[in-house]
């Protein structure tokens, strides 16, 4: 791998197989799909509605024609959408990958059908939950590797989310979703240190895009990404971001180059905003290994699912 690293230093992935979660057009999923494809891996698209993982395989195939794609519906907001997901997903075989992409940002007070919030149920009880259920296939490939999407926000974070999360308390959107992106790095940390324990040979790392210019921020904020209103915010965030394509560059290296478990990777540039990505730092909150266990034994009882 070279000093600086780039999209040329992946190498070639054929024979592998790589679950996307979030593939949605245009975004950071997206992105980090068609490169894993464009190196010959063999991706699963997983996202909520079969339009538009039809949209992002046809946008996939438009610039690397033959890509091995495969499409996955799967609702993380939906405890038995996950689950219903992962069984399908048996027919995969082996697991290399599983990026754990999809995420919602700030959207106004909803509970799901597991009543849990919506944040903390997209963002990290789906992909908890997910990740559990497609562990025998990520240890059947010999060399799974686990990639879950955080971001600069988890440091607002004041203390972990290990209370119970069907507790109804004042939302503060901003406080939730930076309270999420902690869960994320909590979940790596926890996840590569059991995996180790255990022997198996599966590694977790994690992963941030700095400022990337997608609609995240306009479908939390608007709930959709049409419309005037839509177009202006859309616009603003463009203006001061890097492309979604460099924002995509954290995950990449996260999930291809030889780094260790435990990794967090993100923007090189000033404030972890921009640039090529390198390994980061956390706040120390996300190392803090006793909110790591607890928040594990809580995801664990939320979810149902007791993880070898």
């Amino acid at each position: 791998m070279s000093v600086a690293w780039t999209t040329s230093d992946i190498g070639d992935l054929t024979g592998r197989t790589a679950v996307v979660t979030g593939p949605t057009r245009g975004g950071l999923g997206f992105h980090t799909a068609l490169e894993l494809a464009r190196h010959g891996a063999r991706v699963t698209l997983a996202g909520r509605t079969p339009a538009k993982l039809d949209g992002a395989a046809e946008a996939v195939r438009a610039e690397v024609p033959g890509a091995a794609l495969e499409t996955l519906v799967v609702d993380l907001s939906d405890l038995a959408s996950v689950r219903s997901a992962a069984e399908a997903a048996r027919g995969l075989g082996p697991i290399d990958l599983l990026v754990n992409n999809a995420g919602i940002m700030a959207p106004p007070l909803r509970r799901t059908a597991d009543g849990l919030e919506s944040q903390m149920a997209t963002n990290h009880f789906g992909p908890f939950l997910l990740t559990g259920l497609l562990l025998e296939q990520l240890v059947a490939s010999g060399r799974g590797r686990v990639v879950t999407l955080s971001s600069q926000m988890h440091r607002v974070a004041r203390s972990a989310p290990v209370g119970d999360p069907r507790e109804r308390r004042r939302y503060r959107r901003w406080r939730v979703y930076g309270e999420t992106k902690l869960a994320n790095l909590l979940f790596t940390f926890e996840l590569d240190r059991r995996s180790r324990q255990a022997g198996l040979p599966v590694t977790a790392l994690a992963a941030h895009p700095g400022l990337a210019g997608t609609h995240l921020v306009v479908n939390g904020q608007v709930g959709t990404s049409r419309g005037r209103r839509a177009s202006i915010l859309d616009a603003a965030v463009k203006a001061v971001s890097q492309p979604a394509a460099a924002g995509a560059w954290p995950t990449l290296m996260a999930a291809t180059a030889d780094l260790p478990g435990g990794t967090y990777v993100g923007p090189g540039g000033p404030a972890q905003a921009t640039g090529r990505p390198r390994v980061v730092d956390t706040a120390p909150l996300a190392r803090d290994e006793v909110a790591q266990r607890r928040l594990w034994e809580t995801s664990e009882a939320t979810v149902g699912l007791a993880w070898p």
